[in-house]
C-alpha cells in the first residue's frame, strides 16, 4: 500500500508579477500575441489580470530587459511586443561568457559549427553585392597603420557579413551576438601574440581565400577554409582546442 505521507513537494509561492509574465508568455507561445501587437493599457490590463499596477509594471520591466516588450511613451505609447531582435541576447551571452558559464571549449565548438555552415550557405546564396562588401572589409584590413582593436572589429564584421550572406536571419543574429560576446577575449588573444601584425598577415590571406571560394560557389571548400582559418588562429595564439579543454580552462578564445 502506498504511504500517503510520501511524495509530496512544497507548494511554491508564485509572485503576482511572475503570474502576469506566465500569461503573456503563454499567449505568445500559443500565437495569440505576435510581434508588433500592443498590449492593453496598464489600467485595463491590471484590471483584467486582477493584479496591482506596480506588479504589472514589474513584469513589463522584466520583459523590456529581455527585449520582448518595448515600452513607449507619448501619444502612441504603451507596451508593444518587439518586432526585431534587440541587444538583450547579446548582453546576456556576453555576461555569461565573462562569468565562465560557457567554457572556451564550448565557445570554440559553437563558433566552428556556426561559421562552417554560414560559409557553406554563403557560397550558394551570396550576391555580387555581398562579394563586393566582403572585399571592401578586407581592403580596410590591409591598412598598414591599423590598430589591433580596429583589425578585430573588421574581422568580426567580415564573419558576420558572411552569416548575413547565407540569408538565414537567425544564423546572422547568432553570429553577431557571439562575436560581440567574445570581443574582449579576441582582443586579449591578439595582445598575447609576440607580433600581432605578423599573425594579421596570415589572417588576411586566409580571409582572401575564404572570399575567393565563396565567389567560386565552392561550398565545401569555403566551409573547410573557415574551419582551418579558425583552427590556425587558435594555434597561433596558443589557443588550441586542447588548451580550451584543460582543467584550468586554458587561454580564453
Amino acid at each position: 500500500m502506498t504511504d500517503p505521507t510520501q511524495g509530496w513537494t512544497p507548494v511554491r509561492k508564485v509572485r503576482a508579477h511572475e503570474q502576469v509574465m506566465a500569461q503573456i508568455e503563454q499567449r505568445i507561445l500559443d500565437g495569440e500575441l505576435a510581434a508588433g501587437d500592443h498590449l492593453p493599457n496598464e489600467r485595463d490590463l491590471s484590471a483584467m489580470l486582477g493584479v496591482s499596477r506596480p506588479s504589472l509594471r514589474e513584469s513589463l520591466r522584466v520583459f523590456e530587459a529581455l527585449g520582448i516588450v518595448e515600452i513607449r511613451r507619448g501619444g502612441e505609447g504603451g507596451s508593444v511586443l518587439a518586432g526585431e531582435p534587440g541587444p538583450a541576447f547579446v548582453n546576456l551571452l556576453k555576461l555569461q561568457l565573462a562569468l565562465g558559464q560557457f567554457s572556451p571549449h564550448d565557445v570554440l565548438d559553437t563558433r566552428v559549427a556556426l561559421e562552417t555552415w554560414s560559409c557553406h550557405e554563403a557560397a550558394r546564396r551570396a550576391t555580387p553585392e555581398d562579394h563586393a562588401a566582403l572585399a571592401a572589409i578586407l581592403d580596410e584590413m590591409d591598412d598598414p597603420e591599423i590598430s589591433a582593436g580596429e583589425f578585430n572589429r573588421l574581422d568580426a564584421a567580415f564573419h558576420v557579413l558572411i552569416a548575413e550572406a547565407s540569408t538565414n536571419a537567425l544564423s546572422a543574429h547568432l553570429m553577431q551576438s557571439l562575436r560581440i560576446a567574445i570581443n574582449r577575449q579576441m582582443i586579449d588573444a591578439y595582445a598575447r601574440l609576440d607580433d600581432w601584425r605578423e599573425t594579421a598577415k596570415t589572417v588576411r590571406a586566409e580571409h582572401r581565400r575564404i572570399l575567393e571560394l565563396i565567389r567560386q560557389r565552392d561550398s565545401a571548400g569555403a566551409s573547410d577554409a573557415v574551419r582551418d582559418h579558425i583552427a590556425s588562429f587558435y594555434a597561433l595564439g596558443g589557443l588550441s582546442r586542447e588548451a580550451a579543454a584543460a582543467p584550468d580552462g586554458g587561454a580564453r578564445p
